[in-house]
């Protein structure tokens, strides 16, 4: 296996564990999200929630590793975009570990403060609730705006490059300003994220991604075209 059809299996792999880890992770999360109380709850599913905050960061890790990953072969297309690319996902991951830590600290508030005397349980709710809106703001801003952008960066590339068949970039193509005008619309509060709407503009870039990912497991790139590309390279 040459090192560009390694690239592409890798690649495809970080996408199918970053999108597998993003819905695993939200479930795991579920009571400290859905539940306004639970920091000051007598017993929490802690274990629960941190184990869907490491899913979270796998997905982070998940995010950077596609870029870094398809870099090198992104950059014989035009390097400018490529960077955008991975200067993108990298904004993205961090965005979302911001959103792990809101909800990491108010596990870790629950532990230290829940039922213990002299203390303000108002006050406690509003700083959990403060905690869990800053999560919420980042799964907005990271798996939503900041993807869409991403999703049109690399489809534009692999749609010019010819590096897959035409079809799965046109699916970035039109999923990217889906998912991103879907986010601005959550963001200006026309429907929540996590709804019958919001799950139909995630669908175009859940399907790029899944058909992307097991097309560069199965197939790899388009061979002819990266070999043009390499000989460009070595002719300048």
């Amino acid at each position: 296996m040459n090192s560009t059809r390694r690239s592409a299996v890798v690649a495809g792999v970080f996408f199918i564990v970053a999108a597998v880890a993003a819905i695993v992770g939200l479930a795991l999360e579920g009571p400290v999200l859905n539940d306004s109380r639970y920091i000051v709850a007598g017993s929490g599913a802690d274990a629960r929630v941190i184990l869907g905050a490491f899913f979270e960061v796998l997905l982070a890790i998940s995010v950077i590793g596609t870029a870094v990953t398809l870099f090198p072969i992104l950059r014989r297309q035009n390097e400018s975009i490529a960077l955008g690319y991975v200067a993108g996902r990298v904004v993205e991951a961090v965005v979302i570990v911001v959103g792990i830590i809101s909800l990491l600290s108010v596990v870790t508030l629950r532990k230290d403060f829940a039922g213990a005397a002299g203390v303000d349980a108002p006050s406690l709710i509003v700083a959990g609730k403060s905690l869990v809106v800053i999560h919420n703001w980042t799964f907005l801003f990271g798996p939503s705006l900041a993807i869409g952008v991403n999703t049109l960066l690399l489809a534009y590339l692999m749609y010019t490059g010819r590096l897959v068949p035409w079809i799965i970039p046109v699916l970035g193509l039109v999923g990217g300003p889906v998912i991103f005008a879907s986010g601005t619309a959550e963001m200006f509060g026309f429907y929540q994220q996590i709804s019958v709407w919001g799950s139909i503009g995630a669908i175009p870039v859940f399907l790029w991604e899944m058909s992307l990912a097991v097309w560069m497991i199965a197939k790899g790139f388009n061979l002819s075209v990266i070999t043009a590309l390499a000989n460009a390279v070595r002719a300048e």
